[in-house]
């Protein structure tokens, strides 16, 4: 049996910080704001671009459109999960075509969540550009996948885990890296 031992590397303020960031630096690239539009992938990916768009408005008075993307079925791995997959609502209050999209999520390991992202988002049309947001990076890729806006680049073990803990689902804000432990 194995323990799970964990290390905190980012608290609420350090992610405020960083979604700040992130949020300045894609107002900042040299896009049309007025095309851009924020697609958060389930269920982290969701919460933070939620939170981008707030800041964005806020800071840069500028209205953002948001969506949400469920990859479940576009996972090269669901016939292989042991259980059904539990599949989210898609939603785009916006087309697709010629939109400068940012695809938020919260941690970037293989590239193949944002494959499946991918895949997924061109069955709704077809972006002019498509860009990728992460709270962390954590390295390992599998595919030639990168984020374009990082909020923290931290190398970890395969074998380690990278939980996003974000007060809309888990009360509090926090990402710790949790290593297996063998039992005493």
């Amino acid at each position: 049996m194995k323990e799970l031992g964990g290390r905190c590397v980012m608290e609420a303020v350090e992610i405020e910080k960083a979604l700040e960031r992130l949020a300045s630096e894609i107002v900042q690239q040299p896009v049309d704001p007025h095309l851009l539009a924020l697609v958060g992938i389930h269920t982290g990916g969701v919460y933070l671009a939620k939170r981008l768009e707030r800041i964005i408005s806020d800071k840069f008075h500028l209205s953002i459109p948001v969506g949400t993307l469920d990859i479940n079925l576009y996972r090269d791995d669901w016939t292989r999960l042991h259980t059904q997959p539990i599949v989210r609502a898609t939603e785009f209050p916006f087309p697709i075509d010629d939109r400068e999209v940012v695809l938020v999520d919260d941690v970037l390991f293989t590239g193949r969540t944002i494959r499946a992202a991918l895949n997924a988002i061109m069955d709704y049309g077809r972006p002019k550009h498509i860009q990728v947001a992460v709270l962390v990076d954590r390295g390992h890729r599998e595919l030639p996948i990168c984020g374009q806006f990082i909020g923290l680049e931290i190398k970890t073990g395969p074998e380690e885990q990278v939980n996003v803990l974000l007060k809309e689902k888990d009360g509090v804000d926090r990402v710790i890296i949790e290593s297996p432990l063998s039992a005493p």
